[in-house]
């Protein structure tokens, strides 16, 4: 097929499609979403079932063991891990990863299913159990609202306020708070009160109750209508709780509930979560995007809508942002599309300064089309502007140039020897179309093993395959198209036929070289085959991990306290803690979340489980390169001034977020078993100077007063188990009498006695106990012999239903977790291990290997289509041959410039040795082609190979030139740094691969001699 004849003769199909790309990709770049990562969904979900009293023990046998059996029949389940603590089971629930995202909700709904019919089996006092599967929601624009001099009420008011405001906003998909004040209403009885009156707490409990639940009435028929009866309303206020009138036992008398009860409103002692920021309690709004929105317009949007409502709002409150995900995407993506334009520049100067500027303009022009055509193709098919979508072009720069650059040099090369331009740029492209297409599909098809992998990685990694697809295919069809139009119109070049065109010094030295090389080709084999050798040996040196460190000027500091602390002792630790962060000059900013993790923020972080005795501190710093020093000495002086917490501090990482970078799993069914376990695997830990931080998640045992009841004394004066419970929770916490509902609010109504009783532990044995069977009350001691203190398990880790115990560490500073990993696992593997347990690794060594997995799965696939193309683009197999021997070799590049810079082989690390197997395939593929057609003219084969070679030489050192050149901006990218290196690197050996190492090997198959 004559194409470019064609398109000469007829160019309106080629500017049609060069104005496309043009203004499609002007309208894409206004209009593309924009996102800081690719959107993808977690593909989990919480089951949350309460059992108020139970211990972690009857937690997971009465309600985690039978909801995980229903659980687990879900044929789409990959893993269920659960916590039992006292009173509340948490089971997490995963879903393979081949199910696509779309069939999620429907998964729910069986899971759903799945749980409401083991309801009727649980015991009574437990659930209803709760199916969040919002649970993975990432609300990236998080603020703290400061609202000094606001009542606890006023709090919750501008909460609603904002929530109700804010959920209108275009593209706003939901917005939740926390943190706010909890409060309660209180009714205090002294216990000599109740003996004195003779009245038991059921009574009052059942008073206030029956004042404020909400009954029908019924109706009533009045003529020919039906008249609703509707009971007096409840409580409205708190006066009102005070002024019910309650009966004297025994007597037709009434008495006020105040004159016997102090009766208030206030804040639960024991609140789930205090948050702090800056020094000042607050409470969060955090709110979440449309996944198919674009998060800089939501955000702007948002800004607005707040700005808007600042007259409403009360004066003082104030909005501090904690994470703007809007303004992150935005200044990243803009500072990516200055590094693509840097990029784009650097190989257009290039292509200018070694091939003129005519050849410059064209194949820069070519390049151009080409990104502004995928961004346009990026809207489509809607691929977000982000990370990993921005970098693909960045990647994909040295496969976009290359096939812009053969079709070029090939018209230069022909109009050199005499042929009109019409004639030289039909026989350029006639010449290399099939080639480029062949090798082109087989760049893409490098990646199709990451885009197409089932797992998260592959979903977060998927627009990078979509945009290297497009992007290469566009870059194909422009320049076989318009790149030779261009060159039509714009290359001079006179006509020397006689001349070699080849006869430049670079070239002259490079044919000796050539030579050489072929005469000694057993030498030069055995050299390639050592060194390469030498390299695989040398990438166990190379140092390994997953994910790096985010560019975000964040870190986390985890405190935590033996368990069993009450959360306002866990608060004032924090604040105290968070003063001392505060001093340092570049700190900007501290939020403080006591009693558990904060909202989920950005879709790598994991907010920890609820616990009183744990708080984290988000500090903000002036510049991401100050995190380091400043996290090493925080937790050096905080180590020192708060000996019984464990502190540790934590970086944002690009990748899934893991509890530890090194975890061990102890498996197996007796708790004391798993405890031994664990502490042998920390003291062998403890042993060793590469791992620090180290814990285990199944933390301290609680200590537990029990009462010592007495059945056959109890039964003798009429007192239960549960009438003791009731007189002892009414001495402490209280207990629940009602519900006051204030607008959509309720806040629970609490009866308990006197701050003075509940104060005094030694009072205990004063305590009254109210017996049905006599009428009146009897001491505790009648019925009970004392209080047995003991300890127990308050936190019960299971994973896919077997108890599970993990040992947790993270790397001393300077090691990845794979080198600190190597280091304890013969330590740790050697514990000997009873009958029925087991042990298994999990931290970023799980992530990362079921990751690479999943990918293993996926590449045969992908290389048995390149090798199938490879075959059919040659019809034989001798050049295939060729071709696939030397990407091997390309690992050499990588080992010396991993090594050289101290990078270490991350998982996009593995991105840039695909890309790097593309190019050198792609530039193989076409030195083969080139050499086969010279023989096939009829050239002896020795000059053939030597000038299909040398003419070979500019396309491909130019290439990699360009490509090396245009990844330097990526080199100031934490995230694409190990990659940048690994392409660079390996595609400077790679340029020597495909220019001494082809024609070798193609001598050697073919028998060629000089």
């Amino acid at each position: 097929m004559d194409l470019a004849r064609a398109i000469i003769d007829r160019p309106i199909n080629a500017w049609l499609l060069a104005v496309f790309c043009v203004l499609g990709g002007i309208w894409g770049i206004h209009t593309v979403g924009r996102l800081e990562d690719p959107a993808f969904v977690l593909k989990e979900a919480l089951v949350l079932t309460p059992y108020p009293g139970a211990s972690a023990a009857e937690v997971e046998r009465e309600i985690t063991e039978p909801l995980e059996a229903a659980i687990q029949a879900l044929p789409q389940l990959r893993r269920v891990m659960s916590t039992s603590t006292p009173g509340l089971s948490r089971i997490t629930v995963e879903i393979q990863n081949t199910y696509s995202t779309r069939l999620l909700p429907q998964i729910w709904d069986e899971l759903r299913r799945k749980v409401a019919d083991t309801q009727a089996s649980l015991p009574a006092g437990a659930g209803p159990s709760a199916v969040e599967d919002d649970y993975a929601d990432v609300y990236g624009m998080f603020y703290a609202v400061s609202a000094p001099g606001l009542s606890d009420a006023e709090q919750h008011d501008l909460s609603r306020f904002l929530q109700r405001e804010l959920v209108t906003v275009p593209g706003v998909a939901k917005v939740v708070t926390a943190g706010e004040p909890d409060e309660r209403i209180y009714v205090e009885i002294g216990q000599e009160r109740l003996v004195e009156l003779g009245m038991p707490i059921e009574q009052v409990l059942a008073a206030i109750d029956g004042e404020n639940r909400v009954a029908e009435s019924g109706s009533l028929r009045v003529g020919d209508r039906r008249v609703r009866l509707h009971s007096p309303p409840a409580f409205a206020s708190v006066a009102e709780v005070a002024a019910l009138r309650l009966g004297m036992p025994g007597t037709t008398e009434q008495i006020d509930l105040d004159e016997i009860a102090a009766v208030y409103r206030g804040r639960h002692e024991t609140p789930q979560q205090i948050i702090h920021f800056n020094g000042e309690q607050v409470f969060t709004l955090a709110i979440a995007a449309l996944t198919t929105a674009n998060i800089v317009d939501v955000g702007a949007a948002v800004d607005q809508r707040l700005a808007e409502l600042a007259q409403r709002i009360p004066l003082g409150v104030t909005l501090h942002p904690i994470y703007e995900q809007h303004r992150v995407v935005d200044a990243a993506i803009g500072d990516f599309l200055v590094n693509l334009a840097m990029a784009v520049a650097i190989v257009i100067g290039v292509l200018c300064l070694f091939m003129g500027w005519r050849v410059g303009f064209v194949v820069g022009l070519s390049l151009l089309l080409t990104v502004l055509g995928t961004i346009f193709f990026m809207r489509v098919l809607g691929i977000e502007m982000e990370r990993i979508s921005l970098g693909a072009l960045i990647i994909a720069m040295g496969m976009l140039v290359d096939n812009a650059i053969v079709v070029a040099e090939g018209m230069l090369i022909n109009m050199q020897r005499g042929l009109q331009r019409r004639e030289a740029a039909a026989q350029a492209v006639r010449r290399a179309q099939l080639p480029l297409l062949g090798a082109t599909i087989i760049g893409i098809m490098a990646f199709a093993g990451i885009g197409l992998s089932p797992d998260e990685t592959g979903e977060f990694l998927f627009s990078l395959f979509v945009v290297i697809g497009v992007s290469l295919l566009l870059s194909w069809l422009l320049a076989v198209s318009v790149t030779p139009l261009l060159g039509y119109h714009l290359f001079r070049v006179p006509a020397t036929p006689e001349a070699d065109p080849y006869r430049a010094p670079l070239y002259r030295g490079y044919r000796r070289v050539l030579g050489g090389t072929l005469r000694m080709r057993a030498l030069t084999l055995t050299a390639l085959v050592v060194i390469t050798g030498v390299c695989l040996l040398g990438f166990g040196a190379v140092s390994q991990s997953f994910f790096p460190n985010a560019n975000a000027p964040l870190f986390y500091l985890h405190y935590t306290l033996p368990e069993g602390t009450d959360v306002h002792a866990t608060e004032r630790d924090a604040l105290e803690i968070e003063a001392k962060v505060r001093e340092y000059p570049e700190v900007l900013s501290v939020a403080t979340f006591v009693g558990g993790g904060a909202t989920r923020f950005m879709l790598t972080y994991a907010p920890n489980e609820p616990n009183p005795a744990y708080a984290e501190l988000i500090v903000r710093v002036r510049e991401r390169g100050q995190i380091h020093d400043l996290a090493e000495r925080l937790r050096r002086e905080l180590t020192l001034a708060f000996p019984e917490a464990q502190i540790r501090t934590e970086r944002v990482v690009f990748g899934p977020p893991v509890p530890a970078l090194i975890e061990a799993r102890f498996s197996g069914p007796d708790p004391r078993e798993l405890r031994r376990l664990g502490e042998e695997a920390l003291a062998r830990m403890a042993a060793n100077d590469a791992v620090r931080d180290l814990r285990q998640d199944w933390r301290q045992r609680e200590i537990v007063v029990q009462p010592a009841f007495d059945r056959d004394q109890a039964r003798t004066v009429g007192v239960d188990r549960t009438a003791l419970a009731s007189a002892l929770q009414y001495s402490t916490t209280g207990v629940h009498a009602a519900t006051y509902r204030e607008q959509e609010r309720q806040i629970p109504i609490l009866l308990r006695a006197p701050e003075v009783e509940r104060r005094d532990p030694d009072g205990f044995s004063d305590r009254q106990v109210w017996s049905a069977t006599t009428g009146h009350f009897v001491p505790v001691t009648a019925v009970m012999e004392g209080f047995v203190t003991r300890s127990e398990d308050s936190r019960i880790h299971r994973r896919d239903r077997v108890r599970t115990l993990s040992v947790q560490a993270d790397p001393v500073p300077g090691l990845t977790a794979h080198v600190a990993r190597g280091r304890i696992l013969a330590d740790i593997e050697a514990i000997e291990l009873p009958p029925g347990y087991a042990l298994t690794w999990g931290g970023e060594y799980e992530d990362a290997t079921e990751a690479q997995i999943s990918l293993a799965w996926q590449l045969p696939v992908s290389f048995l289509i390149m090798l199938v193309i490879s075959i059919l683009l040659f019809g034989k197999l001798r050049q295939p041959l060729i071709i696939w021997l030397t990407v091997p070799m390309a690992v050499c590049g990588v080992v010396i410039g991993l090594l050289a810079t101290g990078q270490p082989f991350t998982f996009m690390a593995l991105l840039g040795v695909l890309s790097l197997s593309g190019m050198l395939m792609k530039n193989a593929i076409v030195l083969v082609d080139e050499i086969d057609a010279q023989i096939a003219e009829g050239k002896p084969p020795y000059p053939a190979l030597k000038d299909a070679s040398v003419s070979r030489l500019r396309p491909v050192t130019l290439t990699a030139a360009t490509t090396i050149l245009g990844m330097t901006p990526l080199l100031y990218d934490a995230f694409f740094v190990s990659m940048a290196v690994t392409i660079m690197a390996g595609l400077a050996f790679a340029t020597v691969l495909t220019l001494i190492a082809v024609p070798t090997l193609y001598a050697v198959f073919f028998r060629i001699r000089a």
